[in-house]
């Protein structure tokens, strides 16, 4: 069985990866999400980011199975709208640390695909957080225009709570951006799955950590 401290701390859960919230609850204030990109200027990192919680909202909001939490769903989700601008592999390597060079290819691409199951199953119910009035405002974010490797600083407003600070790490591929790290209520992701994956891994090794996150996932497909 998995270790309890792979297991994500109460107060944590709600923080780290509300990464389905926040890519979820796409909608910019004042304006819709296309005309805000078209103002950013298109392949930029922030245009990026509102496209795609425009796009997600949008297909929660008409997929009622998707509301509910739906595993298989969710999973389509994930593929179809967040898959192609998240860098999942670099965010496991990431995670996985020094470990990583020592997997086997096989290892890693099991690992990436336990690892995506694991962050969708854990987050799933903040999909159903996402409400009409959610939004989302870009907060100012400064880096060279040459940068390949930047920081997008957002905030999500919701019909009740706090506002909840969401920041993306996203690197420049080719043409375009991907993001593989979100820091929320100031955590980030990949810091903290890399001191859970050092602990399992070097109890059980690479093989215990995929095995481990397997069963966890099991009961979710």
């Amino acid at each position: 069985m998995i270790s309890k401290n792979m297991t994500m701390p109460a107060a944590a859960a709600p923080r780290i990866l509300n990464w389905l919230l926040a890519l979820a609850a796409g909608v910019i204030l004042a304006m819709g999400a296309m005309q805000a990109a078209r103002a950013q200027g298109a392949g930029t990192p922030e245009a990026l980011i509102q496209q795609v919680t425009g796009e997600v909202l949008a297909a929660i909001k008409a997929d009622p199975s998707v509301q509910s939490g739906n595993p298989q769903r969710l999973l389509q989700l994930v593929d179809q709208k967040i898959l192609p601008y998240v860098d999942f592999e670099k965010t496991t390597r990431l995670a996985a640390g020094r470990y990583w060079r020592q997997a086997t290819p096989e290892q890693q691409k099991a690992l990436v695909k336990e690892f995506r199951t694991t962050l969708v199953r854990t987050y799933s119910g903040a999909v159903s957080s996402v409400k009409q009035q959610t939004a989302v405002e870009l907060r100012p974010s400064h880096y060279p225009a040459d940068a390949t490797d930047v920081v997008v600083k957002t905030v999500i407003k919701q019909p009740a709570g706090d506002p909840i600070p969401v920041d993306y790490r996203m690197e420049k591929a080719g043409q375009g951006w991907k993001i593989y790290d979100v820091n929320v209520l100031g955590v980030w992701l990949i810091e903290n799955y890399r001191n859970q994956f050092s602990q399992q891994i070097g109890q059980n090794g690479v093989d215990g950590l995929i095995k481990s996150l397997a069963e966890r996932n099991a009961a979710f497909k």
